[in-house]
């Protein structure tokens, strides 16, 4: 038995994807990208790294009270919770500024470039096959 399903022949253009990801726009996106990522991540590893250390080897200093029943430990793991939202935030605005509109002008490049019938003399970013 075969597939008794009609057949749809789809006209999707093929994109150069490889030539979008060497182009410099592209390149200055995941730059910025990287910028912002590497020396964030870093940091929160080291400070998560610190966490755990403290709280294997300094436990005089992470069960001092604060107040109450609150000692150092309760502090810095709430402290914890509070860096990823604040990080969070802090990437999302990141983001929305500085990466989606390069993003957002990559796209429509090739989605106009792709939409165009094919000339011979198209963009260097997008191949369309027909």
């Amino acid at each position: 038995m075969g597939n008794d399903a009609p057949s749809v022949e789809t006209t999707t253009p093929d994109v150069d994807y490889r030539a979008v990801q060497q182009s410099p726009e592209f390149q200055t996106l995941r730059r910025t990208h990287r910028s912002f990522v590497f020396p964030v991540l870093g940091a929160c590893l080291v400070w998560y790294i610190a966490y755990v250390l403290l709280a294997g080897y300094a436990h005089d200093f992470m069960s001092t009270p604060v107040f109450g029943s609150v000692n150092v430990a309760i502090l810095l793991g709430l402290a914890q919770v509070v860096t990823t939202f604040a990080v969070t935030t802090w990437y999302v605005r990141f983001a929305n500024k500085r990466l989606d509109p390069p993003a957002a002008e990559i796209r429509d490049e090739i989605e106009t470039d792709a939409a165009a019938p094919s000339t011979g003399s198209g963009s260097a970013v997008v191949g369309v096959n027909r």
